[in-house]
């Protein structure tokens, strides 16, 4: 079966929800086209709708290697890697005890990866706040709250952050008022 057959029949088994059955069509497009480059994306992005990170990365990866010129092939892995990286910081903030400073250091370099995931963004608000870093946190959380205004967990976040620093503010006004004494 020639690869356009292929990719046809996957489409039909993704209208009717069957996202398995599309990749297995979608690697049958591949192995009938190697060279091509949009087969290969299109079975990352449904290895990425069934939460298949590692496999939707390695075909991601490969239709850039094939088209490094096509900026939503890498706009794709970008975002597949900020996934597999946010996995990643979960895992480190669920260890005992939580290892808060890595977790922010893999959240940060998945905002950079994925401006638009929201999920970093809080969780990154979130660890901030727990490290008392609170400009940090109050920025991150604000952020989370442009991506998703109505997510009422962000704006109780941004809100209790922004409370902390002013208590903070005023408690540093009070000491140097007492020292000017």
């Amino acid at each position: 079966m020639d690869g356009e057959r292929c990719i046809k029949k996957a489409y039909e088994f993704i209208f009717n929800s069957d996202f398995e059955q599309a990749i297995y069509w979608f690697e049958q497009a591949i192995a009938a086209e190697p060279e091509n480059a949009s087969y290969y994306h299109k079975c990352a992005v449904s290895c990425a709708r069934s939460s298949k990170w590692t496999k939707a990365k390695l075909y991601a990866e490969e239709a850039l290697r094939l088209d490094p010129e096509h900026a939503e092939y890498q706009y794709h892995l970008q975002t597949v890697e900020a996934r597999l990286l946010l996995a990643e910081a979960d895992l480190l903030l669920a260890a005992e005890p939580s290892k808060l400073e890595e977790a922010a250091e893999l959240l940060n370099r998945v905002t950079v990866l994925d401006p638009l995931s929201f999920e970093a963004f809080y969780t990154l608000g979130v660890v901030y706040a727990s490290l008392d870093r609170l400009d940090e946190a109050a920025a991150n959380a604000r952020e989370a709250m442009r991506l998703d205004p109505g997510h009422s967990a962000a704006r109780r976040l941004f809100a209790d952050v922004n409370r902390k620093r002013r208590m903070h503010r005023v408690r540093i006004n009070v000491r140097k008022r007492k020292r000017n004494r």
